[in-house]
């Protein structure tokens, strides 16, 4: 097994870890019995405790977690979650997703404390594609573009605005590497290939040191943006704004191949638990969000919606999202999911 497959299973599962343990907390805290708190997925390996009527169990698909709550579909159940009050159920439901996008945060916070801040004149080559012009001209990740024929470029519209005025033709490229400036010559590719523009890197900024009190604001607020945009996501697929494939599901291996493209694990993660945060949230039968709607519809209405509907709808949700997912992991091999450079 890789080095890279390794630490995104241990990744993964430490994100779906802490959204069970979300869960599991707040039952405990508000009195719901928790009949088992799982590490990994069943078939079941061994039970190594039972703490106040709860068995802690390791389990043999190490991907992550599960809780199983006492009378989580069944309000006939005493002391069980559908017996509880909808305020309660509501409160154990949300724990979950609200968890994620707290660990997003925090990630987030310490994602700009260890990249730094943005210098906004300095442009950052952030990737490159295999095969690109600039990669056969020896350009590499984390090189900072300094002049393009000799003009001082102070931005990555201005960068790419003088490349793509000079398609086909002969440049000269300045950039530099640990403190030393290097020249090469490279030609932008006309037509540019889709998803790799036209000598093929991703462009960013440089970054400059922060500290962990200027690092707070910014990564929460690039975490609760991240949040808006997720929440906006169907709204934009609707009216056009995202396309389709810019916003296309993944599966594991999907994810796997980003993991591995990216090259930058805490930015990855950050991503991933804040997505799963919010797509837990989304009003689907079936994901925490769904079973949101009703014990909100409970607290509006005063009366309960029945629970024999409403399991019916989450059963009928899971189905449907099964599909999907097999669905998702299969296109993840036949068309696997690339960055955009």
């Amino acid at each position: 097994m890789s080095f890279d497959l390794l630490t995104f299973i241990i990744g993964i599962a430490i994100l779906i870890f802490f959204h069970e343990l979300g869960h599991f907390l707040s039952a405990r805290l508000l009195k719901v019995e928790v009949e088992e708190f799982g590490i990994g997925f069943p078939p079941r390996l061994f039970k190594w405790a039972t703490i106040k009527g709860t068995d802690f169990t390791f389990n043999l698909i190490p991907l992550g977690g599960f809780v199983r709550i006492k009378g989580e579909n069944d309000p006939d159940v005493p002391g069980g979650l559908a017996s509880a009050s909808p305020w309660v159920r509501l409160a154990v439901i949300g724990a979950g997703p609200l968890t994620n996008i707290l660990i997003g945060i925090v990630l987030s916070v310490l994602l700009f404390y260890q990249a730094g801040e943005p210098v906004l004149d300095r442009v950052k080559v952030m990737g490159v594609a295999p095969n690109s012009p600039a990669e056969q001209a020896g350009i590499r990740q984390g090189d900072v573009i300094l002049e393009v024929d000799g003009k001082r470029v102070e931005s990555v519209e201005e960068l790419r605005n003088i490349i793509y005025a000079r398609l086909g033709e002969e440049i000269r490229l300045v950039y530099e590497r640990e403190g030393k400036s290097y020249s090469v010559t490279l030609v932008p590719r006309n037509p540019p290939p889709e998803n790799e523009g036209a000598i093929g890197i991703m462009m960013g900024y440089d970054t400059r040191p922060i500290s962990i009190f200027r690092a707070i604001p910014r990564g929460a607020n690039a975490a609760f943006n991240y949040v808006r945009v997720l929440f906006s996501l169907p709204r934009l697929l609707m009216s056009g704004e995202v396309s389709p494939e810019a916003a296309r599901p993944v599966g594991y291996k999907g994810m796997f191949d980003l993991y591995r493209q990216l090259g930058d694990s805490l930015a990855f993660f950050t991503a991933i638990t804040m997505s799963l945060g919010v797509l837990n949230l989304f009003p689907i039968p079936a994901l925490d969000g769904g079973r949101i709607v009703f014990a909100l519809v409970e607290i509006v209405l005063r009366r309960r919606v029945p629970p024999r509907f409403e399991n019916a709808l989450h059963y009928i949700g899971f189905l449907i999202l099964l599909a999907l997912l097999i669905y998702i992991n299969i296109l993840d091999f036949v068309d696997p999911v690339e960055l955009p450079f």
